[in-house]
């Protein structure tokens, strides 16, 4: 029979973490090793194609292979032009409901060691294996053991190797391929931590869309410099135009302003606000995925064209009015949102303007 001394009152643990409003929106965080975990098929070729963009700077070229031929080739990354000839890394990324076995290894290494015996590539400087479940204990063990690797591997050959590396025919151990194989360094065969992972694909655009957490903090956009840039010409000259107009005289270039006060003034504030705009375009760069700035700057032209093209009596006057439509702009949709100033959308009409997609006098005046 139950006793109430058997019955325990129900008291959940205090939470691990101080709650906030987006704990009650979204529930508690999710740590990213066990968000690796969950992804679907597509989720994680999906994250293996941005986590290689990480890998750019430390290749000359990195490249994604699949299909039926790929000779044992996942992601290679080549450190100069003559590609597999010369030092190159392999990545394979296998996605399994288990973390990696050696039983789901030995095949991959059969065909690192027989297309190499082959010459249809050097042997990878570092073979890396990468999995969604993570590297299993036992794997991990023999891979930190070369010669142990090597003879578990030779024990394995004929069982997952000899009929499993291509489907056209048989390839035993044996003669001059099993003396290459007992020359070959099995020390190239190693793997990547899910935290190694993370690690790389947070330096990728791709990350806080991937994982959520914010943006890093955005870098001072700093002064520009004294002497105007080639990529600054046209909307310089649109400037130009529009002080001309406002004041009823050619300005033919910048030493022009030195007659005008006040005209000097706005040029320069308006050089800050470009340089603003092209501060936040190289933060998006880094930060979000291809296309998130491009995407603002679309949100931007849409919000003041109207404006842009009615009726005002001058060039200037239609660019201040432009500029103050720009500043009242709210943006709640792009993930740059969070980050982008009021001098930002400023300076986002100047790049519209140096792409000719804003004008300030236009040519009917």
């Amino acid at each position: 029979m139950i006793e109430d001394s058997d019955l325990k009152e129900i008291k959940p643990k205090p939470a691990t973490c101080a709650a906030s409003p987006e704990h009650v929106i979204s529930g508690l965080p999710i740590p990213k090793v066990m968000r690796i975990r969950t992804f679907s098929p597509d989720d994680w070729e999906d994250f293996i194609e941005e986590w290689s963009t990480s890998l750019s700077g430390a290749y000359l070229k990195v490249r994604r292979f699949g299909g039926s031929g790929d000779l044992g080739v996942d992601i290679a990354g080549f450190t100069s032009k003559t590609g597999f000839q010369d030092v190159w890394d392999n990545y394979q990324c296998k996605r399994y409901d288990h973390p990696l076995r050696p039983s789901d290894i030995w095949v991959e290494l059969g065909k690192i060691i027989y297309y190499s015996y082959k010459e249809e590539y050097l042997p990878p400087r570092q073979h890396y294996f990468v999995a969604s479940q993570g590297i299993g204990t036992t794997l991990e063990q023999l891979l930190n053991k070369p010669d142990t690797l090597k003879a578990k591997m030779r024990e394995n050959w004929e069982k997952h190797c000899e009929n499993e590396i291509t489907s056209t025919e048989e390839i035993p151990l044996t003669g001059a391929l099993e003396a290459y194989f007992d020359a070959f360094d099995f020390s190239i065969f190693t793997s990547k931590s899910h935290v190694e992972l993370i690690e790389g694909h947070s330096t990728t655009g791709y990350h806080a869309v991937r994982f959520g957490g914010g943006l890093p903090p955005r870098p001072d956009p700093g002064k520009p410099p004294t002497t105007p840039e080639d990529s600054e010409s046209r909307y310089i000259r649109q400037l130009l135009d529009a002080y001309g107009d406002q004041l009823g005289t050619a300005m033919n270039d910048i030493v022009a302003l030195e007659a005008n006060v006040p005209i000097k003034r706005d040029f320069l504030r308006q050089r800050e606000r470009f340089y603003h705009a092209e501060s936040l375009r190289n933060f998006a760069r880094d930060t979000v995925p291809e296309g998130t700035f491009a995407a603002l700057q679309d949100e931007v032209w849409h919000g003041v064209i109207d404006i842009c093209e009615g009726h005002h009596q001058d060039g200037f006057e239609r660019m201040r009015t432009t500029l103050t439509q720009a500043a009242a702009l709210s943006f709640t949709a792009n993930p740059l949102s969070s980050v982008t100033k009021k001098q930002d959308c400023q300076g986002i009409c100047h790049q519209l303007a140096n792409d000719d997609r804003l004008t300030w006098v236009p040519d009917d005046g």
